[in-house]
């Protein structure tokens, strides 16, 4: 922690301010927290997470948790992404507490990322944990490093997808998205 304080302690002073000035005494530790906190997702193995909660169960429909806030750091400019996963996996003898579902976007999501590469983390490790018939992932997020710098495009959202299984037939997949897309609730 200390070596981040100094890091950003230097940071500060290389963009022309003055770090020992009172507002930002205590920012380079802040910012030095905050980073530790926003990348706890190394600290976490997503598999284990799903193994500590999975049961023999028969059940054989598609099972969906949608609109899973998330939030992750670019890795090209460490400027947040932020939106929604919706998750889908069709079981095969094993289900899993469906807490943990979330639990898994959040370890992936709290790295440095780039969305491509989440949605198939995701997508693969339910895969290979659970081994179901089938997953479906699909993110939606919007990206500061799209919104406040560069193209500065504030209302633009990146939709990604990964699909294993079942879920690359087009009417399993058409079944999914229509249910990830519907108010039920």
């Amino acid at each position: 922690m200390n070596k981040l304080v100094n890091h950003y302690k230097e940071i500060l002073a290389e963009l022309g301010e003055d770090p020992n000035r009172e507002g930002l005494l205590k920012t380079p530790e802040r910012v030095a927290k905050s980073l530790k906190f926003l990348t706890h997702g190394y600290e976490m193995e997503p598999a284990d997470i799903l193994k500590s909660a999975m049961f023999r169960e028969e059940y054989q429909q598609m099972v969906i948790v949608k609109d899973i806030e998330l939030y992750s750091l670019c890795e090209h400019h460490m400027l947040p992404f932020f939106g929604k996963a919706h998750v889908a996996y069709i079981p095969d003898g094993v289900i899993v507490g469906i807490s943990k579902i979330p639990r898994v976007v959040d370890a992936f999501a709290r790295r440095l990322q780039v969305q491509e590469r989440l949605t198939t983390e995701i997508r693969d490790c339910i895969q290979q944990t659970l081994n179901p018939v089938g997953v479906a992932v699909v993110i939606e997020a919007q990206h500061l490093c799209m919104q406040m710098r560069g193209v500065q495009k504030q209302n633009s959202i990146t939709t990604t997808s990964a699909f294993t299984g079942l879920f690359l037939e087009d009417k399993t997949r058409a079944e999914f998205i229509s249910l990830i897309g519907a108010r039920l609730h």
